[in-house]
Protein backbone atom coordinates (compact mmCIF):
# COMPACT_ATOMS: atom_id res chain seq x y z
CA UNK A 1 0.00 0.00 0.00
CA UNK A 2 2.42 1.96 0.87
CA UNK A 3 4.21 1.65 -2.64
CA UNK A 4 1.19 2.63 -4.12
CA UNK A 5 1.09 5.91 -2.34
CA UNK A 6 4.36 6.84 -3.09
CA UNK A 7 4.16 6.19 -6.89
CA UNK A 8 1.11 8.42 -7.19
CA UNK A 9 2.39 11.53 -5.55
CA UNK A 10 5.60 10.85 -8.04
CA UNK A 11 3.62 11.44 -11.31
CA UNK A 12 1.01 13.82 -10.28
CA UNK A 13 3.45 16.53 -10.60
CA UNK A 14 3.70 15.81 -14.22
CA UNK A 15 0.41 15.56 -14.96
CA UNK A 16 -0.52 18.69 -13.26
CA UNK A 17 1.99 20.27 -15.49
CA UNK A 18 0.94 18.94 -18.73
CA UNK A 19 -3.08 19.84 -17.63
CA UNK A 20 -1.81 23.36 -16.93
CA UNK A 21 0.35 23.87 -19.94
CA UNK A 22 -1.17 21.71 -22.76
CA UNK A 23 0.34 21.44 -25.95
CA UNK A 24 -1.32 23.52 -28.87
CA UNK A 25 -1.68 21.87 -31.83
CA UNK A 26 -0.09 23.01 -35.49
CA UNK A 27 -2.50 23.54 -38.07
CA UNK A 28 -0.72 23.55 -41.63
CA UNK A 29 -2.87 24.32 -45.15
CA UNK A 30 -1.16 22.89 -47.80
CA UNK A 31 -0.58 25.11 -50.71
CA UNK A 32 -0.59 24.48 -54.50
CA UNK A 33 2.12 22.37 -56.49
CA UNK A 34 5.23 24.32 -55.89
CA UNK A 35 4.08 26.29 -53.60
CA UNK A 36 4.99 26.58 -49.51
CA UNK A 37 2.47 25.42 -46.82
CA UNK A 38 1.08 28.00 -44.11
CA UNK A 39 0.91 27.33 -40.41
CA UNK A 40 -2.65 28.24 -39.26
CA UNK A 41 -3.53 29.88 -36.34
CA UNK A 42 -4.11 26.89 -33.62
CA UNK A 43 -7.66 27.70 -32.89
CA UNK A 44 -8.66 27.24 -36.91
CA UNK A 45 -11.30 24.92 -37.33
CA UNK A 46 -11.88 21.95 -39.76
CA UNK A 47 -14.57 22.96 -41.89
CA UNK A 48 -15.94 20.87 -44.70
CA UNK A 49 -15.16 23.14 -48.16
CA UNK A 50 -18.34 24.00 -50.20
CA UNK A 51 -18.65 21.66 -53.45
CA UNK A 52 -17.28 24.04 -55.90
CA UNK A 53 -18.29 23.52 -59.78
CA UNK A 54 -14.98 23.70 -60.99
CA UNK A 55 -13.54 20.61 -58.78
CA UNK A 56 -16.49 19.44 -60.63
CA UNK A 57 -15.48 20.44 -64.11
CA UNK A 58 -12.04 19.48 -63.83
CA UNK A 59 -13.01 15.75 -62.75
CA UNK A 60 -15.07 15.48 -65.77
CA UNK A 61 -12.99 16.93 -68.00
CA UNK A 62 -9.90 15.05 -66.87
CA UNK A 63 -11.57 11.78 -67.49
CA UNK A 64 -12.43 12.34 -71.14
CA UNK A 65 -8.63 13.67 -70.94
CA UNK A 66 -7.48 10.70 -69.46
CA UNK A 67 -9.36 8.54 -71.69
CA UNK A 68 -7.91 10.03 -74.70
CA UNK A 69 -3.87 8.92 -73.44
CA UNK A 70 -5.32 5.15 -72.89
CA UNK A 71 -6.73 5.65 -76.82
CA UNK A 72 -3.69 6.57 -77.81
CA UNK A 73 -1.52 3.67 -75.85
CA UNK A 74 -3.94 1.38 -77.19
CA UNK A 75 -2.29 1.49 -80.42
CA UNK A 76 1.73 0.53 -79.64
CA UNK A 77 1.01 -3.21 -79.71
CA UNK A 78 0.40 -3.10 -83.13
CA UNK A 79 2.19 0.09 -84.08
CA UNK A 80 5.61 -0.38 -83.18
CA UNK A 81 8.15 -2.84 -81.22
CA UNK A 82 10.03 -0.26 -79.69
CA UNK A 83 10.60 -1.59 -76.08
CA UNK A 84 10.60 1.49 -74.45
CA UNK A 85 7.97 3.23 -76.05
CA UNK A 86 5.99 -0.36 -74.97
CA UNK A 87 6.93 -0.03 -71.28
CA UNK A 88 6.28 3.98 -71.30
CA UNK A 89 2.95 3.44 -73.11
CA UNK A 90 2.26 0.41 -70.22
CA UNK A 91 2.89 2.76 -67.54
CA UNK A 92 0.84 5.37 -68.96
CA UNK A 93 -1.89 3.26 -69.50
CA UNK A 94 -2.01 1.35 -66.04
CA UNK A 95 -1.71 4.75 -64.10
CA UNK A 96 -4.32 6.75 -66.00
CA UNK A 97 -6.81 4.13 -66.12
CA UNK A 98 -6.33 3.88 -62.29
CA UNK A 99 -6.72 7.38 -62.13
CA UNK A 100 -10.06 6.98 -64.13
CA UNK A 101 -11.73 4.52 -61.75
CA UNK A 102 -10.52 7.14 -59.07
CA UNK A 103 -12.13 10.16 -60.61
CA UNK A 104 -15.16 8.06 -61.45
CA UNK A 105 -15.81 7.12 -57.40
CA UNK A 106 -15.15 10.44 -56.69
CA UNK A 107 -17.58 12.48 -59.06
CA UNK A 108 -20.41 9.07 -58.08
CA UNK A 109 -20.08 9.74 -54.35
CA UNK A 110 -21.11 13.61 -55.01
CA UNK A 111 -24.24 12.84 -57.07
CA UNK A 112 -22.41 13.83 -60.09
CA UNK A 113 -22.12 12.72 -63.98
CA UNK A 114 -19.70 10.57 -65.14
CA UNK A 115 -18.79 11.32 -68.86
CA UNK A 116 -18.33 8.43 -70.89
CA UNK A 117 -15.30 9.14 -73.00
CA UNK A 118 -15.64 8.74 -77.08
CA UNK A 119 -13.18 8.05 -79.02
CA UNK A 120 -11.89 11.46 -81.33
CA UNK A 121 -10.50 9.19 -84.07
CA UNK A 122 -11.81 10.65 -87.50
CA UNK A 123 -15.00 8.66 -88.79
CA UNK A 124 -15.53 6.70 -85.25
CA UNK A 125 -18.41 7.26 -83.15
CA UNK A 126 -19.75 10.11 -85.83
CA UNK A 127 -23.45 9.37 -84.07
CA UNK A 128 -22.38 11.19 -80.96
CA UNK A 129 -21.90 14.90 -81.23
CA UNK A 130 -18.16 16.36 -81.64
CA UNK A 131 -15.82 15.52 -78.44
CA UNK A 132 -14.96 19.04 -76.79
CA UNK A 133 -11.31 18.93 -76.79
CA UNK A 134 -9.51 19.71 -72.95
CA UNK A 135 -5.67 21.66 -73.26
CA UNK A 136 -3.10 19.54 -74.52
CA UNK A 137 -5.38 16.52 -76.48
CA UNK A 138 -4.58 15.61 -79.78
CA UNK A 139 -6.99 16.64 -83.08
CA UNK A 140 -8.82 14.23 -84.97
CA UNK A 141 -6.43 15.14 -87.50
CA UNK A 142 -3.50 14.30 -84.89
CA UNK A 143 -4.98 11.13 -83.70
CA UNK A 144 -5.54 10.10 -87.42
CA UNK A 145 -2.02 10.37 -88.45
CA UNK A 146 -0.75 7.96 -85.40
CA UNK A 147 -3.47 6.00 -86.17
CA UNK A 148 -1.24 5.51 -90.20
CA UNK A 149 1.84 6.06 -88.83
CA UNK A 150 4.12 2.42 -87.82
CA UNK A 151 7.88 2.29 -86.60
CA UNK A 152 10.23 5.24 -86.18
CA UNK A 153 7.60 7.59 -87.28
CA UNK A 154 4.93 6.27 -84.79
CA UNK A 155 7.57 6.31 -82.02
CA UNK A 156 8.16 10.32 -82.81
CA UNK A 157 4.36 11.14 -83.19
CA UNK A 158 3.23 9.00 -80.17
CA UNK A 159 5.80 10.88 -78.12
CA UNK A 160 5.61 14.36 -79.28
CA UNK A 161 1.52 13.56 -79.25
CA UNK A 162 2.01 12.66 -75.59
CA UNK A 163 4.17 15.57 -74.20
CA UNK A 164 2.05 17.65 -75.61
CA UNK A 165 -1.37 15.85 -73.44
CA UNK A 166 0.65 15.94 -70.57
CA UNK A 167 1.58 19.56 -71.13
CA UNK A 168 -2.23 19.92 -71.13
CA UNK A 169 -3.15 18.08 -67.89
CA UNK A 170 -0.77 20.28 -66.15
CA UNK A 171 -2.63 23.48 -67.77
CA UNK A 172 -5.61 21.88 -66.30
CA UNK A 173 -4.39 21.24 -62.90
CA UNK A 174 -2.86 24.94 -62.72
CA UNK A 175 -5.78 26.46 -63.81
CA UNK A 176 -7.75 24.64 -61.32
CA UNK A 177 -5.78 25.66 -58.10
CA UNK A 178 -5.67 29.21 -59.66
CA UNK A 179 -10.02 29.30 -59.62
CA UNK A 180 -11.23 30.56 -56.20
CA UNK A 181 -12.35 28.38 -54.03
CA UNK A 182 -11.18 24.97 -56.06
CA UNK A 183 -9.20 22.68 -54.57
CA UNK A 184 -9.77 22.68 -51.30
CA UNK A 185 -11.81 18.82 -51.42
CA UNK A 186 -8.63 17.17 -50.05
CA UNK A 187 -8.90 13.89 -51.81
CA UNK A 188 -9.12 16.08 -55.03
CA UNK A 189 -5.86 18.05 -54.34
CA UNK A 190 -4.29 14.93 -54.03
CA UNK A 191 -4.94 13.52 -56.54
CA UNK A 192 -4.22 16.69 -58.86
CA UNK A 193 -0.95 17.77 -57.26
CA UNK A 194 0.29 13.58 -57.81
CA UNK A 195 -1.16 13.76 -60.99
CA UNK A 196 0.85 16.79 -61.86
CA UNK A 197 3.73 15.50 -60.43
CA UNK A 198 3.64 11.93 -62.16
CA UNK A 199 3.02 13.66 -65.49
CA UNK A 200 5.92 16.20 -65.25
CA UNK A 201 8.41 13.06 -64.51
CA UNK A 202 6.59 11.53 -67.44
CA UNK A 203 7.40 14.36 -69.78
CA UNK A 204 11.33 14.55 -68.82
CA UNK A 205 11.34 10.73 -69.77
CA UNK A 206 9.59 11.15 -73.16
CA UNK A 207 12.09 14.45 -73.71
CA UNK A 208 14.77 12.35 -73.46
CA UNK A 209 13.84 9.57 -75.63
CA UNK A 210 13.09 12.43 -78.43
CA UNK A 211 16.73 13.15 -78.01
CA UNK A 212 18.25 10.02 -77.79
CA UNK A 213 15.90 9.79 -81.25
CA UNK A 214 17.64 12.52 -82.97
CA UNK A 215 20.95 11.48 -81.36
CA UNK A 216 20.63 8.10 -83.41
CA UNK A 217 19.60 9.43 -86.58
CA UNK A 218 22.73 12.30 -86.71
CA UNK A 219 25.08 8.75 -86.16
Amino acid sequence: MLGAGVWSIVISPVAGAQRAHPVKPVVVQPGPPGAPSKTLPSDTTGTLPPQSSADIQFMQGMILHHAQAIEMTDMIRSHTSNKSVRLLGERISRSQTNEIDFMTRWLAARGQAVPKPMSTMPGMDMSQPAVALMPGMLTPAQMGALQKATGAEFDHLFLTGMIQHHNGALTMVKDLFETAGAGQDAELFNFATDADNTQRVEIKIMQNMLENETNEVKR
